[in-house]
């Protein structure tokens, strides 16, 4: 009884280092995003309130060896609306991350930031639009 009980212990032991292995080649596998947008600043110059919504595209790339997820896509209020896909971005492959801004009720100077969340490195990045609505 007392050899079954080493024997026992010794194969538990076998896996569980076995399956730490596999987990750190997985790992290892995966790699690590990194995220580079060609431009973090946008100036949409002078805009018409009555002339609507408009929009920017801002392009990046992921510089790393491991798939790039944008988790999520923030702004500080409800006139500026980030819009970007889920689908992973693979290593040395572009994405794009589009921000509307509705100019309706707003004239005069506007400056808005839109806080990116990656799976990546870094996690965050801060992208701002600005302009002059005009009436």
């Amino acid at each position: 009884m007392k050899k079954f009980t080493i024997l026992l212990i010794a194969v538990v032991v076998a896996l569980v280092a076995a399956g730490t292995v596999e987990a750190k080649k997985k790992s290892n596998k995966e790699g690590t995003a990194k995220i580079e947008f060609l431009e973090k600043v946008y100036d949409f110059g002078v805009i018409q309130e009555k002339g609507g919504q408009v929009s920017h595209e801002f392009e990046f790339i992921n510089k790393g060896d491991g798939n790039l997820v944008i988790l999520k896509a923030t702004a500080e209020c409800g006139c500026t609306r980030p819009s970007f896909t889920e689908k992973p971005v693979a290593p040395g492959k572009t994405g794009k991350l589009k921000v509307t801004y509705n100019p309706l009720g707003r004239p005069g100077g506007f400056e808005k930031i839109v806080t990116v969340t990656t799976n990546g490195n870094p996690r965050k990045v801060r992208l701002k639009i600005r302009g002059t609505v005009s009436q």
